[in-house]
């Protein structure tokens, strides 16, 4: 497989500085520690790293293969291994309470909406130091990976275990019905003007009720029974991961003046103006649900209950997507868009070390295994992820093609480089909390496009207050 470099990204990252943060963070009995105070310019000694240490995913799917190395682990250096799963908004939760009261894990599953906020905080320990030490070459996984958790004091925060991509989900049956070739669906292109030909899809794979199509006189938009497009649990808010990034991706917008670390966001731009309100369209001429309608549900779940012809959604649902018994499932790649190319958001998981771990040798010792070709090798060989090293991407590929799933669709992006990064910087939690309400507002035909101008000055008012 072919390593690849990040379209629109490189000279950012390559331009990282140390630059010095003026962070805040409470000291003492909570655990909390001031940035640099485990010894940035220290190496921590893990040759005789010994004991126990807790890990903690949020992604069930994962636990086993991540015992297996915890397995292997434990037999080649001693240390014993706690692997903990919890739910995505559990696990957040657990994460930022255990913060406060000290009872965090040593090492966990790390996200790159997350680490600048936690990096802030001083919870994170700086790896730099030690990897160099131990001889951890950071340049052998997928390129630009490692880059992507390197902060903005110049210290490396995590070591990068997976990576995801964004592609379509289609349910055969319901193609063939309509008349469609599959190879059709690899072929689409797409505007905010008028959808293109991936509109005139999404409106021939609509049914109603009644069994008249979208695209045909006499169809009733009030009473759908397929979706031509499914909606992955809301309008996406500032990131639109699954929903609409890899739309805008094909344009010349940019979410943020420079990634990672922007400091300014452009939500006020034609571009993601006129891609918001054309997926807000689709919703109006009944070829896709209102958010309202999926609120609380499980997209994925709608998918395999027949109601969703297509959906937009990540690399890390490929299981999940292909489990339904009463739905045979296909990929296919994200439309061309007015760039003349395809489009995906590139987000990778690393694993970081909590400062206040009483057993920090140990802990940055199995992150370092975890970052190996010996673990990632057996996470790509029980085919859930795409690991971050080559050949283990390579390995996840195979495993995937022998349950029958070609996984092409989702790789075309990386062998083509056309992937372009979740946005990082500080204030997340806050931008979400601004855009979500605001994007829904649009989405749902509730508010202009232009009253996303308005977000977008509370959004950048936070860089410069």
């Amino acid at each position: 497989m072919a390593r690849f470099q990040l379209r629109k990204a490189g000279t950012a990252l390559a331009a990282l500085t140390a630059l010095t943060l003026t962070l805040t963070a409470c000291g003492g009995d909570n655990g909390t520690t001031e940035p640099g105070a485990t010894g940035a310019g220290d190496a921590l000694d893990t040759s005789a790293a010994s004991g126990e240490i807790d890990y903690w995913l949020w992604d069930n799917n994962q636990k086993a293969a991540y015992q297996q190395c915890a397995d292997d682990f434990k037999e080649e250096s001693g240390i014993t291994v706690t692997i903990t799963q919890y739910a995505w908004d559990d696990y957040w939760t657990g994460v930022t309470n255990g913060f406060v009261a000290g009872t965090a894990p040593d090492v966990f599953t790390n996200h790159l909406s997350k680490y600048p906020e936690f990096v802030s905080q001083g919870q994170l320990v700086p790896l730099d130091a030690t990897l160099e030490a131990d001889g951890v070459d950071v340049s052998n996984y997928q390129e630009g990976l490692a880059d992507l958790w390197v902060g903005q004091d110049g210290q490396r925060y995590g070591l990068p275990k997976d990576f995801d991509t964004v592609a379509i989900f289609y349910n055969k049956a319901l193609i063939e019905e309509a008349g469609v070739d599959e190879a059709e669906l690899a072929n689409l292109d797409w505007n905010p003007q008028d959808g293109g030909s991936y509109e005139k899809m999404i409106a021939h794979l609509t049914v109603d009720t009644n069994g008249v199509r979208g695209d045909e006189p006499g169809f009733d938009k009030n009473k759908v029974a397929v979706y031509g497009l499914g909606l992955d649990g809301g309008s996406g808010g500032g990131n639109g991961q699954t929903q609409w990034s890899m739309y805008t991706g094909t344009t010349d917008w940019t979410i943020t003046d420079k990634n990672p670390w922007g400091t300014k966001y452009n939500y006020d731009a034609p571009e993601f103006k006129d891609t918001i309100t054309w997926m807000g369209s689709l919703v109006e001429k009944g070829y896709m649900p209102s958010i309202e309608a999926v609120t609380g549900q499980s997209s994925a779940d709608i998918f395999g209950a027949g109601k969703y012809a297509m959906i937009t959604n990540g690399s890390w649902m490929i299981n999940q997507m292909f489990s339904y018994t009463d739905v045979e499932t296909g990929l296919a790649p994200t439309p061309t868009g007015p760039s003349g190319e395809r489009a995906s958001m590139y987000n990778g998981l690393a694993d970081s070390v909590w400062a206040g771990s009483d057993n920090k040798a140990a802990a940055v010792k199995w992150v370092e295994y975890m970052g190996s070709a010996a673990c990632q090798d057996i996470v790509g060989e029980a085919g859930v992820v795409f690991p971050a090293i080559p050949s283990a991407t390579d390995k996840a590929q195979a495993a995937f093609a022998d349950r029958g799933i070609d996984v092409e669709p989702f790789l075309v992006h990386v062998n083509d480089g056309t992937t372009f990064l979740f946005p990082i910087t500080d204030y997340a939690s806050q931008i979400t909390n601004i855009m979500q309400p605001a994007v829904d507002a649009v989405f749902s035909g509730k508010a202009e496009p232009e009253s996303l101008d308005a977000a977008n000055e509370q959004v950048n008012a936070l860089f410069n207050g």
